[in-house]
């Protein structure tokens, strides 16, 4: 992989982290239109915490105020934002079950398989769709639907199924408003990309930069900050856009890219 290869990677996946369409099918893609189909799990973990990081410059006051009011003597105050940290949690727990067992062998399925990543975003395509069909009673985030989004940030570990695109879509499904689906959906995945990005870098300590996987320390660090930029700028673009704009036209975007990956990268 050479420096603008893995600028360009980490382009795509800062931006595409925060719209609905899968930023690690995106990756696989352009690695295989690069002809990168040596590089392993290691480069994609690393630009994916690069992109947490710009969800945190994003949601820094959300943070700050979720981290401060769990210790204000308010009671009230403090309760609202100790049970919405909890919900977070628990949101966590079905994606680190599926990590911890099913990496590998989703790895194994999807890495340099680009036309099986195509069929998956053709299911991204068909989750949004569904999402804005349904038309359920307005709720706001809770145990229950904290657990159900989580759900379906354990889907969409498969590559080409869109994170933010599975969450926002569930959270919109079961009744939560636009705005209040993006942000949670942008803050649970913290500790899951976080939680992965620690451990790779444990990794990579211990085995050597860039050893095995053809990918130097520099195209590490050249693509970690491409796509902190973009992340930062597209997380921005995204909560905008959730408020005021239906998933369709990611929908069909999906739809289309599935379809083309499916056939000519077979």
């Amino acid at each position: 992989m050479t420096h603008w290869e893995a600028i360009i990677l980490g382009f795509i996946q800062g931006l595409t982290e925060f719209l609905p369409v899968s930023s690690s099918g995106h990756l696989e893609l352009g690695k295989s239109l690069f002809g990168l189909a040596e590089v392993d799990l290691t480069f994609s973990i690393l630009v994916h915490g690069a992109t947490a990081c710009s969800t945190l410059v994003v949601f820094r006051k959300d943070i700050l105020q979720l981290i401060t009011g769990s210790f204000v003597a308010d009671s009230a105050k403090r309760s609202t934002s100790q049970r919405y940290i909890f919900w977070l949690a628990v949101s966590v727990v079905p994606a680190v079950l599926v990590a911890f067992t099913m990496r590998h062998t989703l790895e194994d399925l999807f890495i340099n398989h680009p036309n099986r990543v195509g069929w998956s975003l053709c299911g991204t395509a068909l989750i949004l769709f569904a999402s804005e069909r349904f038309r359920p009673k307005k709720q706001g985030i809770s145990l229950k639907t904290g657990l159900l989004i989580g759900c379906a940030q354990a889907f969409a570990i498969v590559p080409g199924i869109s994170r933010s695109g599975s969450t926002i879509g569930a959270a919109i499904a079961l009744g939560i408003s636009r705005e209040e689906a993006a942000r949670f959906s942008f803050l649970m995945a913290l500790p899951v990309i976080f939680g992965a990005t620690t451990l790779e870098l444990l990794n990579l300590y211990q085995e050597g930069v860039g050893q095995g996987s053809g990918v130097s320390w520099q195209s590490y660090a050249l693509g970690s900050i491409a796509a902190f930029a973009s992340g930062w700028l597209a997380c921005q673009w995204m909560i905008q856009f959730v408020k005021r704009t239906k998933m369709h036209t990611f929908a069909i975007y999906c739809l289309i890219v599935g379809i083309l990956a499916s056939i000519l990268l077979a």
